[in-house]
């Protein structure tokens, strides 16, 4: 076939009918900046065609078909075909192969016959045999594994195709004609586009050139942000021992640590702690000097070794607070886990050993438990959902027992810090997952920074992606090994944390459910840089940075559209009571796929509606103050002039 340039056009609009697989609103990365569907309502609007959705309805365009004599079956790349079914691409984004005659066979609402896009970033299907079309859209980052369905005996209608496994919770599948020839191009181009660096290629993140108003990769300052806490003082100092990342490699370049500490004391107890990982402080109270410190296991091993340097760094943290002369350790990990790592090297801190420290285990399983309960929620929630046994499904996961441990620890943690002013050590073995979430978490109880929209990128950036949490391994950001024990949805349980303690107290947070929904999706779509690559030493080796755009770029160029209407800044500590009884399901996250899931109200446009409303009802009040306060001066008396004395 000739091969031209693609030139599609972006923008048409109109309206589109509602493909029950697609995603309702709360995700506002499945929306333009704008124009976004109502919680229930399947309705979009769109101020930006380039704008990607992440399994979202799309603007329909003319539907009119041309005779099927005219349309081939396959359209290979490079191809010039100005058609109304092209999909709308983002800067960078190219259509790499195009199947017409496909069947999307939707588990709701039946099957439905189009064309199916396949680009460098994304899947795409517009029907093409209802009046109202309706598009199916995924980034190709939240396919998991894609596998052939059905082979060249196979007779039944649409038991010839493609399923796609997804990572957000749903599974693709579409039917393909035999006689075209179309699912062999598909599949190959699905295989590389969706797991490209098992093809050598890059991810999309550096391709897409989208320019936004603000820059996010200046989120995080990390001696502001320091600074903002107080730090340095006379008791904690900030150190760049690290900056080229030579005594921990999946540290962050800047630390603080206790200003008491030699060069040589962090070196000995980098040798001592699991990855090098060191106690270093994630946040401080503005009163007491109460610390929360994260750090990795020691390497104890089952003799039980001991390392002077690093005893006395703990005390020194223990010091650095004049409030108590006792340390809490957090250690996330059930007491028998840490005793079995002791086997291989590791173990937990004797308080024979850490005068005055006191270990507690606050029992969250491990990343291969987490990785089947989720499992487990998905073959719940996807694709039908049985009525008879939903409750005691949802047990049957656990996935609400292993929330209820996190946001325990989380509780005491900030309990010890606030109540009892005394500072907490928190580890795990290698304290890049379970050590993440409870100090993340801890800090937005304590905190009410962190409870902003820009103060939560701040968190993420911080406790997450400087300390090296390992998205790569984690996600499996374009490779294609789905079945990699390294997997594990530790980010996605701290992001359901976070949507708990939102509906616990509704007018703590800035943001809103979209905004947590949208971070998740693109947490997966690999269209921004910041969730690349396991750590910031891999991040700066391969100028991130420099190369591809960051999420928070996207979501502060449209801020109003995660805000919260009912968000009241609330300067105090929040507490939580992390009981099974008030956590819930988030099925705005877990279940979106489902219609019959999804809220019976336009929630999201209510939340438009009130944030206007609260806008004009917050002037009328400044307004009402202003006059009240004008009219007080116009009417206090004028003090009485004093006659001056006459003089006779």
């Amino acid at each position: 076939m000739d091969r031209k340039s693609v030139d599609f056009e972006a923008g048409r609009s109109k309206d589109a009918s509602s493909d029950s697989l697609v995603s309702d609103s709360k995700s506002s990365s499945l929306n333009s900046k704008l124009g976004q569907e109502s919680a229930s309502s399947g309705k979009v609007s769109y101020t930006s065609a380039s704008t990607a959705s992440i399994g979202n309805m799309m603007p329909p365009t003319d539907n009119k078909l041309r005779p099927k004599q005219q349309q081939p079956s396959i359209v290979e790349p490079g191809q010039s075909t100005s058609r109304p079914d092209d999909p709308p691409l983002l800067p960078g984004e190219k259509v790499m192969g195009v199947a017409r005659e496909v069947t999307y066979l939707c588990p709701y609402s039946g099957p439905a016959r189009g064309v199916l896009s396949v680009t460098n970033y994304k899947l795409h299907f517009r029907s093409m045999d209802r009046d109202t079309p309706y598009v199916v859209e995924v980034p190709l980052g939240v396919v998991s594994r894609v596998e052939k369905v059905g082979g060249q005996s196979s007779r039944g209608e649409n038991s010839y195709g493609i399923e796609l496994f997804c990572k957000d919770m749903r599974n693709l599948r579409f039917g393909h004609k035999q006689e075209n020839h179309s699912r062999r191009n598909v599949f190959e181009k699905l295989q590389q586009y969706a797991f490209p660096l098992s093809h050598k290629l890059p991810l999309f993140a550096f391709d897409y050139s989208e320019t936004f108003p603000e820059n996010g990769w200046n989120a995080l300052e990390p001696i502001a942000e320091f600074k903002r806490m107080g730090v340095p003082n006379d008791m904690w100092k900030i150190t760049k021992i690290n900056e080229h990342y030579e005594i921990c490699d999946s540290y962050p370049a800047v630390w603080a640590i206790p200003a008491a500490a030699t060069d040589d004391d962090v070196r000995a107890v980098a040798a001592f702690r699991s990855r090098a990982r060191i106690p270093v402080l994630s946040w401080i109270h503005p009163e007491s000097q109460a610390t929360i410190c994260r750090c990795s296991q020691p390497l104890v091993g089952v003799g039980g070794k001991r390392c002077r340097e690093d005893e006395r760094y703990i005390q020194l943290i223990m010091d650095a607070n004049a409030q108590s002369h006792k340390l809490y350790i957090m250690d996330a990990r059930p007491s028998a886990n840490a005793i079995a790592n002791k086997a291989k090297g590791g173990g937990y801190e004797s308080e024979d050993a850490y005068q005055n420290a006191e270990l507690f285990f606050l029992d969250i399983h491990n990343i291969h438990v987490m990785r089947e309960s989720l499992r487990k929620l998905k073959e719940l929630c996807f694709p039908n959902i049985e009525e008879s046994r939903w409750l005691s499904g949802i047990e049957g996961t656990y996935w609400l027992k292993h929330i209820k441990y996190v946001l325990t620890g989380a509780c005491r943690i900030a309990n010890r810090v606030e109540t009892h002013k005394t500072s907490v050590l928190v580890h795990c073995s290698d304290g890049w997952d379970r050590t993440a979430q409870l100090t993340a978490l801890a800090m937005l109880l304590l905190d009410p920074y962190y409870r902003t929209i820009k103060g939560f990128e701040v968190l993420i950036e911080k406790e997450w992606l400087s300390f090296g949490h390992k998205f790569q391994q984690r996600i499996g950001h374009g490779d294609d090994h789905h079945s990699d024990a390294d997997r594990s949805p530790v980010f996605l349980q701290f992001m359901d944390c976070v949507w708990q303690l939102t509906q616990l107290f509704p007018n703590a947070f800035q943001f809103n459910e979209t905004f947590l929904i949208t971070i998740l999706d693109h947490l997966y779509s690999c269209r921004f840089g910041t969730f690349l690559y396991n750590s910031d030493r891999e991040r700066v080796q391969e100028n991130v940075k420099q190369r591809s755009v960051s999420l928070w770029s996207y979501i502060n160029s449209s801020i109003d559209n995660y805000r919260n209407p009912l968000f009241l800044p609330h300067h105090g500590v929040l507490e939580p009571v992390a009981s099974i009884r008030l956590i819930s399901l988030w099925k705005g996250l877990y279940c979106r796929w489902n219609p019959g899931m999804r809220p019976q109200d336009p929630v999201y446009q209510r939340i438009r509606e009130l944030l206007v409303l609260k806008e004009q009802l917050e002037k009328q009040v400044d307004e009402c103050k202003q006059e009240q306060k004008a009219r007080v001066s116009r009417n206090m008396p004028t003090p009485p002039r004093l006659a001056s004395p006459v003089r006779s």
